[in-house]
């Protein structure tokens, strides 16, 4: 079976496997991988930018090694290419639990539980929950659910479609170093500059994708892409900010505006002016959005590495046919 195959077979496999089974309780590869990122941190800890740049280099390019290392052994058997490639994609993809997560905040939103709905947005994201009310966690739920859904899911495709097993693999350790070392604390301001700028360059093309996909899976392709062109640019995240503009005019809200991350208050820009502000209702319609970007990405990723394959086939072809003929033609 080609390479191209093996990864549109395997990633639906994966993908279908993640909406089936979600991220199991215990003994998660990525959470393995994030204590394997911590042990190396405390080795190679040093407030310098180089200490964090091997820290970096060592993560990400041992989780790229592996899934090399892990590809090549499984390569002579079909199956077990397929089943390794959809073995990879159901660990770095998240979108169920991305999903559950959400609606879970937005049950206890709906009950009038503001309490347990603060209690449960940090499994979401790290904003202070305490600093916001109901409205103020539906939005913050809605920037979530739109900025994980590249994260998450779209970003680890498109690697996948680039690199196989290695691409999927890479994609999610950078990501996760990003989240452990990338934010300005004092500890990682300085440390944490090559994860987060590397995962700046890693998640670029999966946010446009997703931003793309968004705008035409929503209710408002129009509105979607003004407030992209309008404000992403606005945003502190160069990726965040196109994919939760595009969201927000595809959902007909508005994002952005004071948050509060670790005791620091942050003023951010308006995403989608035009737009009225998240009530808790947005919180499962920027779901189900989620859901048809995730697919339609699969789509997008798994098409374009059959294609890739068929270009790359056909000057190999033309060659052995063209050297065949002129074979036959000195006989």
């Amino acid at each position: 079976m080609r390479a191209d195959r093996v990864f549109a077979y395997g990633a639906t496999a994966g993908l279908l496997g993640d909406l089936l089974l979600g991220d199991p309780r215990r003994g998660h590869p990525v959470a393995v991988f994030g204590r394997a990122a911590g042990a190396v941190e405390r080795v190679l800890w040093r407030d310098h930018r180089g200490w964090g740049a091997l820290h970096t280099v060592v993560c990400a390019g041992g989780a790229v090694a592996l899934g090399a290392v892990a590809a090549a052994a499984a390569r002579p058997s079909r199956a077990a290419s397929v089943a390794l490639t959809g073995a990879a994609t159901w660990a770095v993809v998240g979108g169920t639990s991305l999903a559950r997560e959400a609606r879970a905040v937005g049950r206890a939103l709906e009950a009038g539980d503001v309490e347990g709905a603060r209690d449960r947005l940090p499994h979401l994201c790290g904003r202070d929950p305490q600093a916001l009310d109901a409205d103020g966690i539906a939005r913050a739920v809605v920037e979530s659910v739109a900025e994980n859904t590249s994260d998450a899911v779209v970003g680890a495709l498109v690697w996948g479609a680039l690199g196989g097993v290695p691409g999927l693999l890479g994609f999610r350790a950078v990501n996760t170093l990003d989240a452990m070392v990338g934010h300005k604390s004092p500890r990682h301001r300085r440390y944490g500059w090559a994860s987060a700028r590397l995962d700046d360059v890693a998640g670029w093309p999966g946010a446009r994708l997703t931003a793309l996909l968004a705008a035409a899976a929503g209710g408002d392709a129009r509105g979607a892409v003004r407030a992209w062109r309008a404000d992403a640019r606005k945003h502190p995240s160069p990726n965040a900010g196109p994919v939760e503009a595009s969201f927000a005019g595809a959902l007909g809200v508005r994002l952005g505006g004071t948050l509060s991350y670790g005791g620091r208050v942050e003023h951010r820009p308006v995403l989608n002016t035009e737009g009225r502000a998240v009530t808790v209702g947005d919180i499962e319609r920027a779901v189900r959005l989620s859901r048809r970007v995730n697919w339609l990405a699969l789509g997008v990723s798994a098409g374009a590495s059959l294609l890739r394959g068929r270009v790359a086939r056909g000057p190999a072809r033309e060659f052995t046919g063209g050297r065949s003929r002129r074979s036959r033609g000195a006989s």
